[in-house]
């Protein structure tokens, strides 16, 4: 069953399992002899193909909730359920090592920074991450260097995949971490301010891509941004205050 991303509890569908639902979702931190809250009772979805852009001013609550989503952090409460390949999973409710299990095999994350490793080629950041926690046969280094490539070709870096990162400008890192972010097949993609780090044009090619990967690899498509424009293009958008989701 389809359903559209929505902006509140009331709205949310309980049945929809196509990508990614977050229902109720707190998530507070020590302050003094407190707590301060990040993310206030939110509930936002989206399917896969699509894209749901998170804004709000500097301090509202966005990274933090997209730090639930990415199992960086527990919340205090509240369900982030995502379906991936062997069936719907309740990302809050799972141990760090599960946590980290679907960090590599079903949720995709593209932060400010591209974070490559300066030592490594643009094929290699790519086979590393497939690596990650496995031995590989030949055969499976075989693939995993096949998909690599077709990966970087469909960033438009194909002819740049022996290339040390140190030789790429930051538009090109930002495509090269897309990809790395898409090896091993995510049903979820997590963008946190792509761009922030970079000028118009080389920013208005990434979101071009991140928006295209959406609906070509087929997964749900979480962008945190500042910038309007790029909010304006996504398929549905929640705007954060304060932790909470508000008009915006």
């Amino acid at each position: 069953m389809s359903h559209a991303p929505v902006h509140g509890a009331a709205d949310l569908d309980p049945t929809a399992t196509a990508g990614l639902r977050m229902e109720d979702v707190v998530l507070t931190y020590p302050d003094g002899d407190g707590r301060l809250t990040a993310v206030d009772h939110v509930s936002c979805g989206i399917d896969r193909g699509r894209s749901l852009a998170v804004t709000g001013p500097s301090g509202s609550g966005k990274s933090s909730l997209l730090a639930v989503a990415a199992t960086l952090t527990p919340p205090d409460s509240g369900h982030v359920w995502l379906a991936t390949r062997h069936g719907e999973v309740d990302l809050a409710a799972v141990s760090a090592r599960r946590a980290a299990e679907l960090r590599r095999t079903e949720i995709g994350i593209v932060f400010q920074q591209s974070n490559l490793v300066e030592s490594l080629t643009a094929r290699e950041q790519l086979e590393a991450m497939a690596w990650l926690g496995k031995r590989p046969s030949r055969a499976r280094r075989t693939a995993v260097r096949e998909r690599a490539d077709d990966l970087l070709d469909r960033v438009g870096l194909g002819s740049m995949a022996g290339r040390s990162v140190g030789g790429l400008s930051g538009g090109q890192r930002q495509r090269v971490a897309v990809a790395r972010a898409l090896v091993n097949g995510p049903s979820l993609l997590l963008a946190d301010e792509p761009t922030s780090a970079l000028d118009s044009e080389s920013g208005a090619a990434v979101v071009d891509l991140l928006l295209r990967t959406a609906q070509e690899f087929e997964v749900a498509l979480m962008l945190v941004t500042h910038d309007e424009r790029v909010a304006a293009r996504c398929d549905a958008r929640i705007h954060l205050v304060d932790g909470a989701v508000r008009s915006g």
